[in-house]
């Protein structure tokens, strides 16, 4: 099938060629036809499938055509869960919108200054993409008028539940009309998301184009045990040194452990910088502009990133800490392997990740291949085997030795040289949960979750 069999508008089809694509993805073919059509649609799609232009394809479309309704307001709506991906959708919408007359993409997200962002909402505004809290406090300061909304979508649905943005959701569809057309992208089609569609959507038609396992058959996956942080980071030091290696993600759990990690990378001679929530959208967006062009070849990230980021050169994703839930490995190494490209996603673990690599395994349908570096290898070995239980230390192999001692004063990097003594002089300092918000996971809408969420 081509572009031209989805009927799309003739200055659409335009910046499509311009940008060099001919055939759709099976879910652009999909879903694209039912939202022309005017369907409402939940349609579950991995990253990398296409899925942005799968609805902003037909968001232009049905900007072709002059509004019915006289007003400022935007005729489109896009949520999204993050900043990085609402910039994602918002460049999008730009590229294939292109040679349409007088389109005007508008972003409200956190962080950027609120003058700046009444200005762009007094202008006339066609696609709005906005974060639900930042949004939720215009429309209680009366700055957005819903009367020419003719389409809502949420992206990346499933992300929006787990931080507790729901709520704001339904807020936010409650004062648009209800005769627009709403669309829901998410990861997974479960239970909970069908709960959130029954409230939004009139009769939708339900798309299901791919599995986890069929999104990660171009990428290798490779585990890694280390015994302990500083094992860890001469593993991390060996896959980095890869030739084949262009630019690289390295996630972590926390934002501390982030800049800590980035810093001391970068201290080595890495071009590397760290990517989280608690900086400003003006770092973030020169961060993210520099490893586009080139400029970084690490980029060291808490989950913030692991949605939204499309670079090219990205060829390895290092899960420098495994992620809590497997859906986020998954969003995690699809950094990597993007438009038909291969890929490699490289993880560490210890003994005690062996829950979080069966969730893994069992949410994939794939098993994750131990590897082994020649002089870095684990003093204790799970037994490990393509058919065995992971995760069980081999008896036969174990041996006495030092605890897992965690972080020390430079977090990301092992306890040697000064940097690793506490005042006492008696090695590193282990340190606690993050307590700023980065490692909660929700989908109770407890007030402390639904709060961390909205700053984030």
């Amino acid at each position: 099938m081509s572009f031209e069999a989805l009927n799309l508008h003739p200055s659409i089809l335009k910046a499509i060629q311009e940008a060099g694509y001919t055939t759709p993805t099976p879910i652009q073919q999909q879903a694209v036809p039912e939202l022309i059509a005017g369907h409402d649609v939940m349609a579950s799609a991995q990253t990398g499938t296409g899925k942005t232009a799968a609805f902003m394809l037909p968001a232009l479309h049905t900007l072709a055509t002059p509004a019915q309704i006289r007003g400022r307001g935007p005729r489109v709506l896009v949520l999204t869960p993050t900043r990085e991906l609402a910039l994602q959708v918002s460049e999008a919408a730009k590229k294939y919108g292109k040679y349409l007359p007088h389109i005007n993409v508008v972003s409200i997200l956190g962080g950027m200054p609120y003058p700046l962002q009444n200005k762009l909402l007094s202008q006339s505004v066609d696609i709005l993409v906005a974060t639900p809290g930042r949004l939720i406090d215009h429309i209680q300061r009366g700055r957005i008028d819903f009367k020419r909304l003719q389409m809502l979508v949420l992206d990346e649905a499933d992300r929006m539940l787990d931080m507790g943005f729901i709520e704001d959701v339904e807020t936010i569809a409650a004062a648009t009309p209800a005769t627009r057309q709403t669309l829901l992208f998410s990861a997974t089609l479960d239970n909970a998301i069908d709960k959130v569609a029954a409230k939004l959507l009139k009769t939708p038609k339900r798309i299901q184009v791919s599995s986890p396992k069929s999104k990660l058959d171009n990428i290798e996956q490779r585990l890694h045990y280390a015994d302990d942080m500083s094992h860890k980071n001469r593993l991390l030091n060996h896959v980095l040194r890869d030739e084949k290696l262009k630019q690289a993600i390295v996630f972590t759990a926390t934002k501390r452990d982030a800049d800590s990690l980035a810093d001391n990378l970068y201290a080595q001679g890495y071009a590397a910088a760290a990517l989280h929530g608690d900086m400003n959208q003006r770092e973030r967006n020169r961060t993210l502009t520099r490893l586009r062009n080139g400029g970084l070849r690490v980029l060291v990230a808490t989950d913030v990133a692991a949605r939204g980021i499309d670079v090219a050169d990205i060829t390895h994703v290092i899960n420098f800490d495994l992620p809590k839930f497997a859906e986020d490995y998954v969003h995690r190494i699809g950094r990597t392997g993007r438009a038909g490209a291969t890929g490699v996603a490289v993880s560490f673990a210890s003994v005690k990740d062996s829950m979080h690599l069966t969730k893994i395994e069992r949410y994939t349908g794939q098993r994750i291949a131990s590897h082994i570096i020649p002089g870095l290898e684990p003093r204790i070995k799970p037994r490990f085997h393509n058919n065995g239980p992971r995760g069980t230390p081999n008896v036969t192999q174990k041996r006495k030795r030092a605890p897992f001692s965690g972080f020390d004063s430079r977090p990301g990097f092992g306890a040697t040289g000064e940097s690793g003594r506490n005042r006492n002089g008696q090695g590193a300092r282990t340190i606690g949960p993050d307590n700023r918000g980065n490692s909660f996971r929700s989908n109770n809408g407890n007030k402390a979750s639904y709060q961390a969420a909205r700053a984030k």
